[in-house]
């Protein structure tokens, strides 16, 4: 059975995705995603000699700094924050430059749902326009429960406040997809089939958990291979 859906997508239909890297001039990388009506800037200034308060000086730290539409940062934007910096961290060759700062600001542009999954997306193209080492691409995701027991993908706002539960998931992408021929292999765990970030809000059972990844595992391809075409 098909879900009427407000934008006419069906359940497992995501937004137009939109990805623009280079987009300001004196970052050291930047990129614009947008997925529909959410739109989200990630700009990339590092790595800097030096590390932050309580970061290992023999690795690279990672630094998040989440800029909102309007207003102040509060505590949603400092969780966001939080999760970001996991996240990138996890991706990121943090050996290669040690006791180095690299900062991503993101900014909100516009907030139509699906907001952190789309700030992921951007922050992670972002640092593959300015060159920072990666073990692996990732994408993300946002994966709705309403409550007639469904999965939908990539909620727009109005989704995401009727909605009961929903998850937002960050996979990892094909390692031959951020290494070139001859280039330094390094040892890291397999990730084909793994996941990075799992956020979850409301009730959700696990049973309905299993679904949403299986949903948004199967459309993760699809997003990293628009992401590498955008590289």
């Amino acid at each position: 059975m098909e879900v009427d859906r407000a934008d006419g997508r069906t359940r497992n239909q995501l937004r137009p995705l939109a990805c623009t890297r280079g987009t300001l001039n004196r970052a050291h990388g930047s990129a614009t995603w947008s997925q529909g009506e959410t739109k989200v800037l990630a700009a990339v200034f590092g790595p800097k000699a030096g590390t932050k308060k309580n970061e290992n000086p023999e690795k690279a730290c990672i630094e998040v700094i989440w800029k909102p539409k309007t207003g102040q940062i509060g505590k949603p934007e400092k969780e966001y924050e939080m999760i970001l910096k996991t996240t990138l961290q996890s991706i990121c060759l943090l050996t290669v430059n040690p006791n180095t700062t690299t900062s991503i600001i993101v900014q909100v542009v516009n907030d139509d749902g699906a907001l952190l999954p789309c700030a992921i997306n951007a922050a992670c193209a972002a640092l593959v326009d300015a060159g920072i080492p990666l073990k692996h691409l990732a994408v993300a995701i946002c994966c709705c429960l309403p409550d007639g027991g469904y999965v939908i993908l990539d909620p727009c706002k109005l989704e995401e406040q009727r909605t009961k539960a929903f998850a937002y998931l960050v996979f990892p992408n094909s390692l031959a997809s951020v290494r070139r021929k001859g280039s330094l292999q390094v040892e890291v765990e397999p990730v084909e089939h793994g996941i990075i970030t799992s956020v979850t809000r409301g009730v959700m059972p696990v049973e309905d958990y299993l679904r949403c990844l299986e949903r948004g595992r199967a459309v993760s391809a699809k997003l990293s291979e628009f992401l590498r075409r955008s590289m």
